[in-house]
């Protein structure tokens, strides 16, 4: 039974997103080949896939996205049924990845801190000054440019006011983001002995 229309649809995209999430690789593919035995359009499997490799894999493995967006394309180009097992294939490295929801998460607390301030003003040192006009205001005054410097790094605050200093993003320990983690805590680290002198 599938209803590509009802219920019965959100139930086995749901089983397929959660199996992969569990890495549970067999009921993965189970539940992609009853998706597609039922009719369903591989490019909807193939998007689902996607956005799962963003949603729950992220950073923790960063070549999750390739795979994804080479199966969403490989469904494109030849379809079914050949492209099931392109979709198998991804389908089976989103189970095995290493799992990150910190992209989720940051998209998440951003869209919230824009909820209670959604007119929050760009710093005036971030804004561009293509007129003279903008200049006078003091656009882009006191922009630094990172690449000028020797770490590439600068101390100035790129958000608003109010928000000045909050954290979105949170890396987590796992795969490749551990490594991410590392690098942003010796940024933050950079930054904060340049401020607090």
């Amino acid at each position: 039974m599938y209803d590509k229309n009802g219920d019965e649809h959100y139930n086995l995209i749901s089983a397929l997103h959660k199996s992969m999430r569990n890495s549970d690789p067999d009921a993965a593919i189970y539940w992609m080949m009853r998706m597609l035995e039922g009719g369903e359009d591989p490019l909807y499997i193939a998007r689902r896939v996607l956005r799962f490799a963003a949603e729950d894999v992220g950073l923790a493995d960063p070549r999750a996205m390739e795979v994804a967006v080479a199966a969403y394309q490989a469904c494109h180009f030849i379809g079914m049924p050949e492209c099931s097992v392109h979709l198998a294939e991804a389908v089976v490295y989103m189970s095995l990845a290493s799992k990150s929801n910190a992209m989720e998460m940051a998209v998440m607390e951003a869209k919230e801190a824009i909820e209670k301030e959604p007119d929050a003003p760009v710093p005036l040192h971030i804004r561009n000054a293509p007129t003279r006009l903008m200049k006078n205001l003091d656009y882009g005054k006191g922009y630094q440019y990172a690449h000028d410097y020797a770490e590439k790094l600068t101390a100035m605050e790129c958000l608003p006011e109010n928000l000045k200093g909050r954290r979105f993003y949170h890396p987590t320990d796992q795969g490749q983001e551990a490594r991410y983690k590392e690098r942003l805590e010796q940024i933050l680290a950079w930054k904060e002995a340049r401020t607090s002198k």
